[in-house]
């Protein structure tokens, strides 16, 4: 863990007139992230996001394809007080995840982060961050604490670069120096007004390099920091609800679930290049009825996309190969 650790006020700190006080056994806090698996850690103060305008310009303009919740919760994503009443500190948290791609029996493959043989991120994560939050509720009764992960209205990457754990890249995702991109993000709102060092966001240290740009099979990052999500191949094969195209498929290269590419040619990440397998023959999926779909992905991040649009991807990219 490269942050300081952080001290905690009193008891009472929640209320709208308290300071913050220190206190140095709250480093277990910083302790405990790390026994559970986490990168990195780091504390910001919650507020109007960093890049909240423009993600108001991005969803104004239509980039966000069809993901209307979105839209929907922009005034809740604007301070995420109103997501925890009295929030006081924001808590960044980074999980890895295997660099390696998962691949089905027969030599096709899915986005690294859907770690095939694991129950959905979203429950693991969860768990995970209530027990670092359960670290502050016992240490300081009468303080409330609420568990983001990316299906809650905040953003994420804001608050992580805003704590200092990581730059975002031309490719827009959160990149930790010394680790790379493949993470997930997990926030803590606590109405506990941690004290924390002052930390200013980390520069970006992409320089010059544009691979993931030029790598961008469908053009959806159309620039540096820009990204036009309804091209993108994660959008387009796990949230668009429409079928994937046979022209879609010609650019799906062998991944019929999400995209790394723009991960996979970035510098900052290494490992990329393994594989491992995971998932049954695309044969054998095609052949899946509901029940057979529920018993080996039911638990799964592959659930949420389902049976058909899993189907629809495997057929788009076995009739361009």
């Amino acid at each position: 863990m490269k942050a300081s650790p952080p001290s905690i006020c009193n008891t009472q700190a929640h209320s709208s007139n308290s300071q913050p006080v220190s206190d140095k056994s709250t480093s277990s806090l910083i302790e405990k992230a790390s026994c559970l698996g986490f990168v990195e850690i780091g504390f910001s103060r919650p507020g109007r996001p960093l890049f909240f305008d423009q993600f108001c310009s991005w969803i104004s303009s239509g980039r966000h394809g069809e993901m209307g919740w979105l839209d929907r919760s922009v005034r809740l994503r604007e301070d995420p007080v109103r997501l925890l009443d009295g929030g006081r500190t924001v808590v960044s948290l980074a999980y890895p995840y295997p660099p390696a791609k998962p691949l089905t029996e027969d030599g096709f493959s899915v986005a690294r982060y859907t770690e095939p043989e694991k129950e959905d991120y979203h429950n693991r994560l969860r768990k995970l961050g209530r027990r670092v939050a359960k670290e502050i509720t016992e240490r300081y009764p009468g303080s409330k604490t609420r568990v983001c992960i990316d299906s809650a209205p905040i953003m994420e990457r804001s608050f992580a670069y805003s704590s200092g754990i990581g730059f975002i890249g031309k490719n827009n995702m959160l990149i930790i120096p010394g680790h790379g991109s493949y993470v997930f993000l997990v926030e803590i709102l606590v109405t506990v007004p941690l004290s924390y060092p002052k930390i200013e966001p980390m520069s970006s240290q992409c320089g010059s390099c544009k691979l993931c740009i030029d790598a961008c099979p469908t053009g959806a990052l159309d620039g540096a920091f820009s990204l036009n999500a309804s091209r993108c191949l994660s959008y387009l094969t796990i949230e668009d609800p429409s079928a994937v195209g046979s022209e879609t498929g010609k650019k799906m290269g062998k991944c019929f679930f999400g995209c790394d590419i723009c991960q996979e040619v970035c510098p900052f990440n290494e490992g990329g290049s393994s594989e491992r397998p995971a998932l049954p023959s695309t044969k054998e999926i095609l052949g899946m009825g509901e029940e057979g779909f529920s018993e080996v992905f039911g638990k799964t991040v592959f659930e949420r996309a389902g049976l058909e649009k899993m189907k629809s991807n495997i057929r788009a990219l076995r009739s361009a190969a």
